[in-house]
């Protein structure tokens, strides 16, 4: 296990600037996960972690020790990728062994390993078969032993889990989490689904452009965002944004109706400014004092409904309501929130209520 100290790393593909000065600690036997749309530079960042690209500019430490000329093979690190890469022609257990083979490991060191992985994953069962044979969980489990056999001093994950289906993932979301709980190894990983984002990491590092936007815990991001971008990334169905004008501590809306959000007060008179809804803070009721809306839509789920609503100012709501709720397409409704749910954004995009604490 290590911890890493990452300073001002920049890189650049040619004359395209991909990270600009990326600034980073994460504490030994942390789980944290990189996420960000595509392109943001979260592979990139990972895979400067791990050596198989060359910082342009600033330094990484694993384990106090800088990284700087250190090849891959030399940095104490192991990673799995979205594509399992397994030998074909190799059985599970030569593929676990295969490493510790090339490094001269003694046969009954390597036995040792290969079985104490494969019982952490429970694939002792599936030893003697090949890759062709196994399903794409199963493959995956092997990738992922294949770099517990190294006993690394940190797992790098990239997106290892994007080409299972959605039940499987899940599974191997939980798995994931309990390997890391009986490792206690220090391990990042890149994602472009904030779902599993918020279910395995200890902190989460959102990152837009090549810069990081916010560092935290998954829900000290969910209920704090810093800003207008990481509150619209995180949360599925994404949060709700109503744009206005700030008078004193209200949000004059488009449409003309006014919202009590006290840190309106802290903007100029006047100032463009969003109001950011979470959609199960959302409050439906057929008439009476809020926002005006028509209802367009309802996805049933079982256990809730979402219902999608366009705003008589002609914005868009979604609001996540208990499933015995029929809203009919083409009802009319009125959206209300308690007063603490409403996040406030300022022009700019940054989240003003941190100036309340």
């Amino acid at each position: 296990m290590a911890a890493l100290e990452i300073r001002g790393v920049q890189k650049r593909f040619g004359q395209q600037a991909i990270l600009h000065g990326i600034d980073l600690d994460i504490a030994d036997g942390e789980f944290v996960v990189f996420v960000g749309p595509s392109g943001c530079g979260k592979s990139t960042l990972l895979r400067t972690i791990s050596g198989l690209e060359e910082a342009d500019g600033g330094s990484i430490a694993i384990g106090g020790r800088d990284m700087h000329n250190v090849p891959p093979a030399k940095r104490g690190i192991a990673m799995v990728f979205q594509s399992y890469a397994l030998y074909p022609h190799m059985t599970v257990y030569e593929n676990l062994a295969f490493g510790l083979k090339l490094a001269g490991t003694p046969a009954q060191q390597i036995r040792e390993k290969v079985m104490q992985a494969a019982a952490s994953l429970r694939i002792e069962a599936l030893l003697e078969r090949k890759p062709k044979e196994l399903s794409g969980g199963q493959r995956q489990r092997v990738a992922i032993g294949r770099a517990i056999v190294r006993r690394p001093d940190v797992f790098l994950f990239d997106e290892p889990l994007s080409n299972l289906d959605a039940a499987l993932r899940v599974q191997m979301r939980i798995e994931l989490k309990n390997l890391h709980r009986s490792l206690g190894s220090t391990m990042i990983y890149v994602t472009h689904d904030q779902v599993e984002a918020m279910t395995l990491a200890d902190r989460i590092v959102v990152l837009r452009g090549g810069r990081i936007e916010q560092v935290g815990p998954p829900l000290e991001l969910y209920q704090r965002p810093a800003n207008r971008f990481v509150a619209g990334f995180l949360g599925a169905p994404a949060m709700n944004f109503l744009s206005g004008r700030t008078e004193g501590p209200q949000l004059l809306l488009a449409d003309g109706s006014r919202l009590a959000i006290a840190a309106a007060a802290l903007l100029p008179a006047g100032s463009d400014a969003t109001a950011g809804l979470r959609p199960e803070h959302v409050q439906l009721a057929p008439d009476g004092a809020g926002i005006p809306a028509t209802v367009q839509a309802t996805e049933l789920l079982g256990d809730a409904s979402y219902i999608y609503l366009k705003l008589d100012s002609g914005e868009q709501c979604i609001a996540r309501a208990e499933a015995d709720h029929h809203w009919q397409p083409g009802a009319r409704a009125v959206i209300s929130a308690d007063a603490q749910r409403w996040h406030l954004f300022d022009a700019e995009g940054n989240a003003v209520r941190e100036a309340l604490e």
